[in-house]
């Protein structure tokens, strides 16, 4: 079965700090995570291609991550960041478009889990930004969590012609076990036609210690339920996933939590879904 991974990240903590790397739970963390690192744990998974998404709002980290796919035999396409408030951000867009490995950049994503404003998606000059995203041909990162999803369902409905893709399914709280109001929200997201799910991130929302698969199996359940297959893409979130769990950890669980679907279902969250969205050819 063919693997791509439609989410993880490097960063080199010689280039730049990684400033929401804090405390002890996240210790293990603050050491650099190259892409070289990535590929060997790929290869052994039989992972075929992946989508390198930013971590910092930080203008420079874009067109590092670019050139890193330019020179990559693995990355097919890259998720950044630019100011989505800024009034040139179509001309940031076509800058970074244009500059090295430009033309691995399929979508951008903004740090909205940071963001104290439950609302700010929805505000104007992020709209704005967000209609620019897709007038580039780009999709659209969502990293929120759960209290920000109906500001997302709003700003989809706003935004009709971009693809919205949830990151980590809305970062449920499995550790502590409830599912609503989340799954409400979750399946609102799901029910506009221009929005599509990760399948990723969750042993990290679980308990890190202790999870099993019978923890996750109904959060994985709601979003397949919700979206279906050919809306959900695997993710493994690497290596913010070694917190909890080894990257060929991570895939077993995902072959187990969609062990009942079908073949061709199957292949659509292991690969189809991500070839489209983020228009990976490998």
């Amino acid at each position: 079965m063919s693997v791509v991974d439609a989410h993880h990240h490097v960063w080199d903590l010689g280039v730049r700090d990684q400033e929401w790397i804090t405390g002890p739970e996240l210790a293990p963390l603050r050491r650099s995570f190259l892409l070289a690192d990535f590929e060997t744990e790929a290869r052994a998974a039989g992972v075929v291609a992946s989508v390198l998404v930013q971590t910092v709002t930080v203008a420079e980290e874009t067109p590092e991550l670019l050139a890193l796919a330019a020179d990559s035999e693995v990355v097919g396409a890259v998720v950044g960041w630019t100011d989505l408030t800024s009034a040139g951000v179509a001309d940031e867009l076509a800058r970074l478009r244009s500059s090295p490995g430009g033309g691995f950049l399929r979508g951008i994503r903004h740090q909205v889990q940071a963001e104290p404003d439950p609302d700010w998606l929805t505000r104007p000059e992020v709209l704005r930004g967000l209609r620019a995203v897709a007038a580039a041909g780009l999709v659209h990162d969502l990293v929120v969590l759960p209290h920000q999803l109906p500001s997302a369902t709003r700003a989809a409905a706003a935004v009709p012609g971009l693809t919205f893709v949830l990151d980590h399914l809305g970062k449920p709280p499995i550790a502590s076990g409830p599912r609503e109001p989340w799954a409400r929200h979750v399946r609102a997201l799901a029910a506009l036609p221009n929005t599509v799910c990760k399948l990723s991130g969750m042993v990290t929302e679980a308990d890190r210690r202790s999870w099993t698969v019978d923890d996750l199996r109904p959060y994985a359940d709601t979003v397949l339920d919700a979206f279906g297959p050919r809306r959900l893409m695997f993710g493994s979130d690497w290596p913010v996933s070694t917190l909890a769990a080894r990257y060929g950890d991570v895939l077993a669980a995902t072959r187990e939590l969609t062990g009942s679907l079908t073949e061709p279902e199957r292949d659509e969250v292991w690969s189809g879904t991500a070839r489209r969205v983020y228009r990976v050819s490998a």
